[in-house]
């Protein structure tokens, strides 16, 4: 048995759909043990001023993840180690151990620096905050500072894991990330309150690290000081990172501000923008991440030869099955959101007020899950042509958008009673405490179907022209059928909520099951009615046995 499973994990997936799909399997693993994490905190929590705080103290940590741990990421630093290995083991040991130390030493100078700082910085992003819970932020987010130094890690030794075809390992760290997290909720928490929550969040980040490690140690890569660093190469290294990693920088810091705006609307807005948010990432990191990760290693060799037709080919199809996946993904999640919502948190101490709330954001988050998706794939295909300034130039536009979108929706909202009525009634929140958060996901989702659409038109004029032609068809099939299933699986819910009791968790969950399931089905015979080639394509490879493929891992900054 044990046999086996060795080698179901060394199996090769070569296709683009074989890939995603595998990846897209480890994506659903580690989100799931999310949605247990998420459901553990909201049972002991609620949308509460203490989940707040422990939400907010992510934010500066993270933000250090990205903006320096992320410079070693397996992207920038897994062609040059190939590289090195290809001219011998002490030059790609070498390279290891240089940019191991320039990381280890900018890291602890950075989170030493942060560290020092926290109390100052603590008053910007929790603004709405008291003192006394400004000084429990920064002592949690002190602590948290823990998390980022092993990812950073974790990152750069699963660029060797990847360069070595260790790519079970390397897939599987995100999981037991969230495994420690559950780890700290279930057992820490009681112990040791919020404290026990984030030592399992640093708990998470050395599994992540770990499991790595005997990979490393085998093939003799273990990181070590150099004395004296070949600045040539980290010089080229950090060329290619930095765009890369600014425009994940610029991400977080849009997020870190909607998140200091959730802090003034209310008690419990931060947790449950946080909520909904995490809830939408799940069919992103399904759909979107898996594509676009599967697409980039096909999309930089073709481009790299020069196939500049297969390399547009190659996104396109990407593309439309991204589109594909995405639009019946949105129709469900708006449809079913408030039983998707009771169902994965409705437990303890979270109300009805907050799945209302929740739900609603939910909705406005998913309605750019598309744009989100599309967006991935886009700017790994820039990163794949070389272009990574572009990206980041497009990416800073909407970020700005979005804050300026997010401060705008929420002065409107608190001072214009018309827009509010309205909103509260198409979203069903009218009467709901806290409703002004919905502002922060409207915005969200509004810069980024704009971002998506520059992406697309810049990408295009350059190197795919005539698309969006190729697509449309794609788009239009999909759109008629997520139409089919919206309106079905609406109905079913209104005629099952006269089956099951909705006031138990197994009526709400069959209720949204089988509305779920039988608006699936309307839009998959739409499909076939249609003679779909994306789903004649999915039919097909769900046949195929794509479990022999080589497996594309995951990257790791979609944590």
């Amino acid at each position: 048995m044990v046999s086996r499973l060795l080698k179901i994990f060394h199996k090769e997936f070569g296709g683009l759909h074989e890939a995603a799909y595998l990846l897209a399997i480890f994506a659903l693993l580690s989100q799931v043990l999310g949605l247990v994490r998420d459901r553990l905190l909201a049972h002991s929590f609620g949308a509460s001023h203490a989940l707040d705080m422990y939400y907010a103290a992510f934010r500066i940590p993270d933000f250090l993840f990205v903006s320096i741990a992320s410079f070693a990421s397996a992207t920038a630093i897994v062609p040059f180690f190939i590289e090195r290995i290809g001219k011998g083991h002490d030059e790609a040991k070498k390279f290891l151990n240089d940019i191991f130390t320039l990381f280890f030493v900018a890291m602890a100078t950075a989170s030493l620096f942060i560290f020092a700082l926290m109390p100052f910085l603590a008053p910007y992003v929790v603004p709405g905050f008291s003192w006394a819970d400004q000084t429990q932020v920064v002592f949690l987010a002190r602590v948290l500072l823990l998390s980022p130094f092993l990812l950073g890690l974790s990152n750069l030794v699963g660029s060797i894991t990847q360069s070595v075809n260790k790519f079970f390992v390397f897939a599987l760290s995100p999981v037991l990330y969230n495994l420690g997290i559950i780890i700290g909720i279930i057992f820490l928490y009681p112990m040791f309150g919020l404290l026990g929550i984030v030592l399992g969040v640093v708990i998470g980040a050395f599994f992540h690290l770990i499991i790595q490690l005997p990979v490393i140690l085998k093939e003799d890569f273990f990181p070590k000081f150099s004395a004296f660093v070949d600045w040539k190469s980290i010089r080229k290294v950090t060329l290619l990172s930095l765009p890369r990693t600014l425009a994940m920088s610029i991400n977080n810091i849009s997020v870190l501000i909607l998140i200091t705006f959730a802090s003034l609307i209310s008690v419990g807005s931060i947790s449950i923008f946080q909520f909904s948010y995490n809830l939408q990432s799940v069919p992103l990191s399904i759909i979107g991440v898996s594509y676009s990760v599967a697409a980039f290693p096909t999309m930089a060799r073709l481009f790299a030869n020069g196939e500049k037709k297969k390399f547009a080919a190659q996104i396109t199809n990407a593309a439309k099955h991204i589109i594909f996946w995405s639009l019946p993904v949105i129709f469900l999640f708006i449809v079913l959101r408030a039983q998707i919502v009771r169902v994965i948190l409705g437990s303890g101490r979270f109300s009805w007020n907050d799945t209302r709330l929740t739900a609603a954001a939910l909705a406005l988050f998913t309605i750019s899950l598309v744009a989100q998706s599309l967006i991935l794939l886009f700017t790994r295909g820039y990163y794949a042509t070389g272009n990574t300034k572009k990206p980041l130039f497009m990416n800073f536009f909407c970020a700005v958008l979005i804050i300026i979108l997010a401060f705008f929706f929420i002065h409107v909202f608190a001072g214009q009673n018309d827009f509010r009525i309205f909103m509260e009634s198409v979203l069903k929140i009218k009467g709901a405490e806290g409703a002004g958060v919905i502002a922060l996901p409207l915005a969200y989702s509004i810069g980024t179907i704009l971002n998506a659409v520059l992406h697309w038109v810049a990408f295009e004029r350059e190197f795919a022209k005539g698309m969006t032609k190729e697509i449309s068809q794609a788009f239009w099939h999909s759109l008629t059928a997520s139409f089919a299933m919206g309106f079905v699986a609406y109905e079913g819910l209104n005629i099952f909520a006269l089956v099951f009791d909705q006031n138990k968790f197994l009526g709400v969950f069959f209720q949204g099951f089988l509305a779920g399931i039988i608006g699936i089905a309307a839009g998959v015979i739409v499909l076939m009615l249609l003679k779909n080639p994306e789903f004649e394509t999915v039919r097909a490879e769900v046949h195929h046995k794509f479990w022999k493929a080589k497996p594309v891992s995951p990257g790791q900054e979609e944590i």
